[in-house]
């Protein structure tokens, strides 16, 4: 919703700022001429900084320490704000996770750097574990929707238009199970998940990668990963060569990756995480005794910089900490916060907001410099990404100085991404957490649609946490599809129908099993005959909708490849309802004498849902 025309004069401006202009005027209202307000762009020597004010005769002046302050200044005018900001970060970018089914298509992406532009971001990550298509590679991508190189550097091409730098972020160590599973990588595994560190092929393979993104981008910075290797050196590596400490081990394949790296002109980012795991036998990263030996910090190669993540942490003085620890290992790190995409169905804005605040406050004080959000996708990348540009602009608020008040953000996020900036938040309490006895429980809505409507495992997990859990969860999600209820329709930000749909699903199915588990206890054949003619039909038709309109934003966004994932997952559901009506007709037949899916021994359990956010782990008790 833009509130203000916006126009400038082409030889009064400098070269890449009319570049960026024309960019954005594909989209939104900014041309040459004489059409709505007149903006002039003043270069300040302050870095970072942005002030716009109207001095005389209604113009518009955007003066700017830097390009992305300067897009930032242009998404204010549009909104017809006056306004004076300074960010603390030479770099704000995110990383896509694109590797985790949802890739999305080239023109989509294009959309999103304009956005980010103008919320005043100037790099982006492109998480690709195996999501693109390497030459003489033919698994890499296949049946994925991996990206070309073409693709990657129209891409590229664009968002240098806009001030944006694209940097790879891939894997060169660990997290590559979906492409190793093939027969063809059966020299390089070290494990399912590991490569074989030493393996000469295994080099071979990573030269290719980085010849691909020296190629793809312009930037010399590339992220090569290498988090999580919880198993290296304990498959076939210990088969080849015997026991060796990881940390050795991890030491010299970097020092390898780093030399292919320098003959391809580039400059590595790695995770930090295995340097502080390696050092406490429970092989926690956030561990406070965590000891890094010095021989190893000697060896970690100068050139290689540490990327420190951290998107749990709801306390400054935890992030200070580690900010320091990774000065001790001898660079100045990256820092890489996350705005909560994954796990979700929708954006999670409370968990978000705990911890970027205490993050961001902790790199401010600690003058740490470049900070990105992640917006990872674990377990099938199912989250509406759309709806995470709301957390996107209340971040880039923050990391502007502001106090990401919605009176700060709502005018910015709804000139640059349209749609209700009150709305949006209302849909991400779809994603909340509840407190008892200092105790934390994040509901995740998937795990709550992936629940089996006869086994219910999330439904006890939940249930031990809190007994009326579950009446709590389904008035929370009433009001949200009530409230959102004179939105219905608008797709300009997320899709506030399928946020909607998700609501009333859940509330169906929660009254459905409420319904079954009292019926089928005191053997009310009334109330089972009614589940089975209206109850489960109307679930059915709730989860059709909510599929439908799932379908409808994945493609609008992404590339086909994984919706299938999702289509498999959702079918389950409606197959699994209808097996529910069908035992239940069986029982009333007098086919049979119970339903021991729904008698079920049950436990009392650790909150699954605490740990184990993974479909596999929650639809049911057998192997999937």
């Amino acid at each position: 919703m833009h509130k203000n025309y916006l126009n400038w004069t082409r030889s009064e401006t400098e070269a890449e700022i009319n570049t960026m202009l024309d960019t954005l005027s594909e989209e939104y209202p900014v041309s040459e001429g004489n059409d709505g307000i007149a903006v002039k762009f003043v270069h300040s020597n302050i870095p970072e900084s942005l002030k716009v004010s109207s001095p005389h005769n209604g113009e518009v002046t955007i003066e700017y320490g830097s390009l992305a302050a300067a897009a930032r200044g242009v998404a204010h005018a549009l909104a017809g704000e006056l306004i004076e900001e300074n960010s603390s970060f030479s770099t704000l970018g995110i990383m896509l996770d694109c590797s985790r089914n949802a890739v999305m298509t080239v023109p989509y992406l294009k959309k999103w750097l304009r956005r980010l532009s103008l919320l005043g971001y100037n790099m982006v990550m492109l998480y690709t574990e195996d999501t693109y298509r390497l030459p003489d590679e033919p698994y890499f991508g296949y049946m994925r929707g991996g990206y070309t190189l073409e693709e990657m550097q129209e891409v590229d091409d664009y968002a240098a238009k806009l001030g944006i730098e694209m940097v790879a972020c891939i894997q060169t160590l660990g997290h590559l199970e979906h492409v190793i599973r093939w027969d063809a990588y059966h020299d390089i595994k070290d494990t399912d998940r590991v490569l074989l560190v030493d393996e000469a092929k295994t080099y071979n393979l990573i030269g290719k990668m980085l010849q691909f993104w020296s190629k793809a981008f312009r930037s010399r910075r590339i992220h090569v990963g290498m988090d999580e290797t919880h198993d290296l050196g304990r498959g076939r590596f210990m088969d080849k060569f015997g026991y060796e400490r990881g940390f050795d081990i991890f030491n010299r394949h970097l020092s390898k990756v780093c030399d292919i790296c320098k003959a391809n002109d580039l400059k590595p980012i790695i995770w930090s995480d295995m340097y502080f795991r390696m050092g406490n036998p429970a092989q926690s990263y956030y561990d406070p005794a965590t000891v890094i030996p010095d021989d190893v910090k000697a060896k970690i190669p100068v050139e290689a910089t540490l990327c420190y993540w951290d998107y749990y942490h709801r306390n400054e003085e935890f992030y200070i900490d580690w900010i320091r620890r990774h000065r001790e290992l001898g660079s100045e790190p990256v820092v890489g916060s996350g705005v909560w995409t994954w796990a979700c169905m929708w954006y999670d804005h409370e968990q978000t907001v705990a911890t970027v605040t205490p993050c961001l406050n902790a790199c401010r004080k600690e003058n740490v410099k470049e900070v990105f959000f992640t917006m990872w996708g674990d377990n099938g990348g199912y989250c509406e990404y759309d709806s995470s540009l709301v957390g996107l602009a209340w971040a880039a608020t923050l990391a502007y100085g502001g106090d990401g008040s919605n009176a700060e953000t709502a005018p910015l996020f709804e000139a640059v991404c349209g749609g209700s900036y009150r709305d949006q938040l209302t849909a991400s309490g779809i994603m909340y957490s509840m407190v008892k006895n200092k105790d934390i429980v994040r509901l995740l809505t998937p795990l709550i649609i992936w629940d089996d409507p006869m086994l219910g495992i999330v439904w006890n997990e939940y249930k031990f946490f809190d007994k009326d859990i579950w009446q709590h969860i389904s008035g929370r999600m009433t009001d949200i599809y009530q409230q959102l209820a004179p939105s219905a329709g608008n797709i300009e930000a997320g899709d506030i129908d399928y946020a909607r749909s998700i609501c009333d699903f859940i509330v169906k199915k929660i009254a459905l099993r409420e319904v079954l588990l009292k019926a089928y206890q005191e053997k009310d054949t009334v109330s089972l005959d009614e589940i089975v003619k209206v109850k489960i039909p109307e679930t059915i038709a709730a989860l059709d909708t909510m599929t439908t309109l799932f379908r409808r934003q994945w493609l609008r966004r992404n590339k086909p490849f994984g919706l299938e994932v999702m289509q498999i997952r959702f079918a389950g559901q409606s197959a699994r309802l209808k097996e529910t009506a069908l035992r239940i007709t069986e029982l009333q037949d007098g086919k049979i004498n119970s339903i021991p899916e729904i008698e079920g021994y049950r436990i009392n359990p650790e909150p699954l849902g605490q740990i184990y956010n993974t479909y596999v782990h929650n639809a049911s008790g057998s192997q999937i």
